[in-house]
């Protein structure tokens, strides 16, 4: 670590809401090392999808920039920010967003339909992906015949199969039990410690936020602390 991957410098969000203004996010200034492994907590509504969904290039700053490896995603198009997407960040969400008619090594496959990879070539870098969550025996089953949590493991898959710096997890154990849930954390640490890839993480949970290797404390859209975990 050591390298800043990601520099929010006076960062505000705001929506509309007919004649009014609504603040999500205010002055925000914040830095993230390459390779680390953070999590954001605080209360409902402090601005913490928000935040995440900024740096994930799903949303964009109202003032304020935001640097990614050096590129200013704050200034890109839709249409610039969704190749950016494609090629720098992966994203597990709560709901595991699976598509019920696909088996496991096809929707793993989606992101890769953007490339001009072959289809053989997708094939291959799909069950790697699904190795490495521990999952290759499964690649030919469909969402009904997993479990949540080797449905949360397919989703991480689909995330990494594309080889992102960076993971964007929105309460990604929200929908788990604590067995479970310990377990999909342990992979996110793996895919950090072993495989170098930047984990950004949205979590209720305390618990789970002691997996991250920092915590970041929002509320009233402002940060407000930070801890070693």
């Amino acid at each position: 670590m050591g390298d800043v991957l990601i520099k929010i410098s006076e960062v505000a969000k705001s929506y509309h809401r007919g004649a009014m203004d609504i603040p999500v996010l205010e002055d925000l200034n914040l830095s993230i090392d390459k390779g680390d492994f953070l999590a954001f907590m605080g209360p409902s509504g402090s601005g913490k999808t928000t935040l995440l969904n900024l740096i994930g290039g799903l949303d964009s700053p109202t003032v304020g920039s935001i640097s990614i490896a050096g590129k200013q995603i704050h200034q890109l198009s839709q249409g610039q920010l969704a190749v950016w997407r494609s090629r720098n960040v992966g994203f597990v969400f709560q709901f595991y967003n699976l598509l019920p008619i696909l088996t496991a090594q096809k929707n793993v496959e989606l992101p890769l339909l953007l490339t001009h990879m072959s289809s053989s070539e997708r094939k291959q870098r799909a069950l790697t992906a699904l190795q490495v969550v521990g999952l290759e025996d499964r690649a030919n089953h469909r969402p009904r015949e997993l479990s949540g949590g080797q449905e949360q493991r397919v989703a991480i898959a689909r995330a990494i199969v594309s080889d992102p710096e960076l993971l964007v997890c929105d309460e990604p154990t929200g929908d788990l039990d604590r067995t479970t849930a310990d377990e999909i954390l342990e992979l996110l640490q793996l895919l950090n410690r072993e495989y170098g890839k930047t984990v950004l993480m949205v979590t209720h949970d305390p618990k789970a936020a002691d997996h991250a290797n920092h915590t970041l404390y929002l509320d009233k859209g402002r940060l407000t602390g930070q801890q070693e975990s």
